[in-house]
């Protein structure tokens, strides 16, 4: 064991023993206190040292640690150095290119949430579920998220390379993908048969709630009597969004609210000077369905406004701001989160549909055919069967009974299936 080691465990061992001494003068028997946990810590760490089969790394080890706890409450949560958080200071409003990955903690690597619909990373085909396993060639396994998505970040023009890992495919694939600044695709509406109007919100951005309003006031001068809005992989974009989203159907009551620790609780409620659309409607998600959309379609749910057909959220809905450190780093932590109406913190709990429906994995985007303009594109119910399920219901009624999971297949049909998972 070279001098600097032994010197790094002499510091930690005090810095620990010091803790612990203040903390059992102020403990107090049976008490539920910091000083408790960080006991067992410093044990675990002394084994660590003392019997593992071979000298650690107890640098590593202290960082694994700290990764642990933070992905064990918040996995959007990281943690910086003081150098790594000094340049991403730095470079925050600074790179303007971007490959629209969503990114969360996900079994110690990082996890694809979503995508930016019509970006690279969406182009590329990865999807909700993917790993991220190496950026730049460095690997994720214990990478702060908010450093990963600086690496990604760049000069518009400029490539990045990423290895992906996919429950698609066996060996893991190399992608080299190109920045560019992103634009968020207009919102897309249509009619289809039996006066149902289509709503599809793939990002709420800033502006997207009016670009939803203005798809409203078309379908009604068509004469739609019914609404499917499909919230599928939206990801992107502020809760701020989602509560006005959410204001277009509802005319009153608690849309949802923030509330956290240090953070006051603030209310969102509905004005009934913003509701667009009364009539009946259906919300479709999936598990790339997070944020604002999530927000979104809590409140209807709660307030028994639409049935929601599809699978259970992402779970992504909170404040998240820097908590500085005293050896210059920080953690960026969640501070405050959303409930849904009736008062589920929404990251923890997810939206869950009365009509469950498991949707087969979505294909790539072609990069060689470009996409005709959003407000052209007619979905077909019969080539969309989740949107079939969801028109079912909306014509016919939820199927009675407890909520049943079904499988939806491009060639399969409809067949029971087993009921979705815990949370990625």
């Amino acid at each position: 064991m070279n001098r600097r080691l032994k010197a790094f465990i002499l510091v930690l061992s005090t810095c620990l023993a010091a803790l612990l001494l203040v903390g059992a003068v102020l403990d107090k028997p049976g008490s539920d206190t910091p000083y408790r946990h960080l006991a067992v810590l410093t044990e675990v760490l002394h084994r660590i040292k003392s019997e593992y089969v071979e000298e650690p790394d107890l640098k590593s080890v202290t960082l694994g640690a700290i990764n642990g706890l933070l992905q064990a409450i918040d996995p959007f949560a990281s943690y910086l150095n003081a150098e790594q958080y000094k340049e991403y200071l730095k470079n925050k409003d600074a790179l303007q290119g971007d490959v629209g990955l969503l990114l969360s903690w996900k079994y110690g690597y990082l996890g694809v949430m979503g995508t930016v619909p019509g970006s690279p990373a969406a182009r590329a085909g990865l999807v909700t579920g993917d790993m991220i396993e190496t950026i730049r060639g460095i690997s994720t396994r214990d990478m702060p998220l908010a450093y990963a998505e600086m690496l990604l970040r760049g000069k518009p023009g400029t490539t990045v390379e990423i290895s992906v890992l996919s429950l698609r495919q066996q060996e893991p694939r190399k992608l080299t993908l190109t920045r560019e600044v992103l634009k968020f695709p207009k919102l897309s509406w249509s009619m289809l048969p039996g006066q149902i109007g289509y709503l599809q919100v793939t990002s709420l951005a800033p502006g997207k709630a009016a670009e939803a309003a203005e798809g409203l006031r078309a379908l009604l001068d068509q004469g739609a009597q019914r609404l499917v809005l499909d919230l599928r992989n939206c990801a992107a974009g502020t809760v701020e969004e989602g509560v006005a989203l959410a204001n277009l159907f509802l005319d009153k009551g608690i849309i949802t609210y923030v509330e956290g620790q240090r953070y006051s609780r603030e209310e969102f409620r509905a004005d009934p000077a913003k509701t667009l659309w009364r009539l009946p409607m259906v919300v479709i998600t999936n598990r790339g369905t997070a944020g604002g959309a999530e927000v979104a379609a809590a409140a209807l749910l709660d307030h028994k406004r639409a049935e929601v057909v599809g699978e259970p959220t992402f779970g992504n809905a909170a404040v998240r701001r820097p908590v500085n450190l005293d050896d210059g780093g920080a953690i960026i932590l969640a501070v405050a989160k959303f409930y849904s109406p009736s008062g589920k913190a929404i990251q923890d709990t997810r939206v869950t549909p009365t009509v469950q429906v498991l949707e087969s994995e979505p294909l790539p985007e072609s990069e060689e055919e470009p996409a005709p303009p959003e407000t052209e594109r007619a979905p077909k119910p019969e080539e969309d069967r989740l949107l079939e399920k969801a028109i079912e219901v909306l014509t016919k009624g939820k199927p009675p009974g407890p909520p049943t999971a079904w499988q939806i297949g491009p060639s399969t049909g409809t067949q029971p299936a087993a009921t979705p998972g815990p949370k990625p």
